[in-house]
């Protein structure tokens, strides 16, 4: 059976910050408008799995309400601790844990974290990536992309922009 598509849908600021030094995530707040999310609900409905970096996994466990109902989450952490919400902790390079999600059954997998994203883009493993970026510069934080990482292609299939300023991306891996 063929590897599981790996597909990321993040937001950034102007300046590639997915979150606040402290993990902060109040600045999304410029652009919330009601009954807009910007595509997320639909890309999260056609995933079967999320591989959460731990940090970001924390983050969520903070919300007053678990966001993935129903769905098969994975932790790619080395550090230990009590998975909740029927989260299974997966270490090891991301092609061995791509792997094991592909044995387990997954077939799209939703990336969040960004050095999550980062080890799974240099093992030449993510697939799609919807970037929305938000008018606005956070000057400090923590970035989408953890250097070194090689250079690669992306073939743009679709912008959109929003009446708040925030513009998706949406990109794809050449002859993926």
């Amino acid at each position: 059976m063929p590897l599981p598509t790996f597909s990321v849908f993040v937001a950034t600021s102007l300046d590639g910050f997915i979150a606040r030094a402290d993990g902060g995530l109040d600045w999304l707040e410029a652009v919330e408008c009601p009954g807009e999310d910007y595509g997320y609900a639909a890309f999260l409905a056609g995933m079967d799995t999320l591989l959460l970096g731990r940090n970001t996994y924390e983050e969520v466990l903070r919300l007053p309400e678990w966001p993935y109902p129903g769905k098969r989450i994975a932790v790619y952490t080395t550090r230990g601790g009590e998975p909740r919400h029927g989260a299974v902790f997966l270490a090891g390079p991301p092609l061995a844990v791509a792997l094991r999600l592909e044995a387990d059954g997954a077939r799209r997998v939703y990336l969040d974290g960004g050095r999550t994203i980062s080890a799974f883009w240099a093992a030449d493993l993510v697939d799609e990536l919807t970037i929305s970026v938000l008018p606005v510069v956070l000057g400090e934080g923590i970035r989408l992309f953890h250097a070194p990482l090689p250079e690669r292609p992306l073939v743009l299939e679709e912008t959109k922009g929003y009446p708040r300023g925030l513009v998706r991306l949406r990109y794809r891996r050449p002859g993926r």
